[in-house]
């Protein structure tokens, strides 16, 4: 990668580079683990800072994607430890942004989309850190469970476990009621009309 050289020869414009093409990336990573828009964006601040500070520890070059998410969990888990992050709710219409998901066609399907993705979220940050980390990596970021493992410096089946409880979790806060169900969804449409 022409990236990681031209970083260490402290180069900024490939800084700007690298904040281009992995800043959405980082950030959406950050924002589902920390729930805090600005504090996301000051992790991913201070990611991009150490790696411009410490890209000579970066043996291969194309694994800059991997150590960036590296310090972006470490700066997630730093900033997890010193805050209380309990009573900081997700809202998700800027998740919707950050991802760019254009898979809804139309506005009735928009807003059950919506409702959908707030409950879907409101759960997941009920979830216990270890395993919001651990869902977030695998269904966000799309991780295979040996790339979390090597990401977050846990055992191969500590990753599966984790998930799988993190899965059962989710499931019994959706059970609670909390999801739209069709009568929700009828008069979400009824709404849109």
């Amino acid at each position: 990668m022409d990236f990681v050289d031209r970083l260490k020869e402290k180069d900024e414009h490939a800084l700007v580079e690298v904040m281009h093409q992995y800043g959405d990336y980082l950030l959406r990573t950050a924002y589902l683990l920390i729930k805090d828009h600005q504090t996301a964006e000051e992790a991913v601040q201070d990611t991009f800072i150490t790696a411009f500070d410490k890209i000579h520890q970066l043996e291969n070059p194309e694994k800059l994607k991997s150590w960036l998410t590296t310090i972006i969990i470490n700066e997630c888990r730093s900033r997890m430890r010193k805050w209380h992050w309990k009573h900081i709710f997700l809202h998700f219409d800027v998740v919707e942004r950050i991802t760019d998901n254009e898979t809804v066609q139309g506005p009735e399907e928009l807003l059950f989309e919506i409702a959908r993705n707030q409950n879907v979220s409101k759960a997941i940050q009920q979830l216990d850190y270890k395993y919001r980390e651990m869902i977030t990596l695998y269904y966000f970021n799309e991780m295979k469970i040996p790339e979390i493992a090597v990401q977050t410096k846990t055992n191969e089946n500590t990753v599966k476990s984790r998930l799988k409880r993190g899965r059962m979790l989710l499931k019994e806060i959706l059970m609670k009621g909390d999801v739209p169900n069709e009568q929700t969804a009828a008069n979400i449409k009824k709404t849109a009309r």
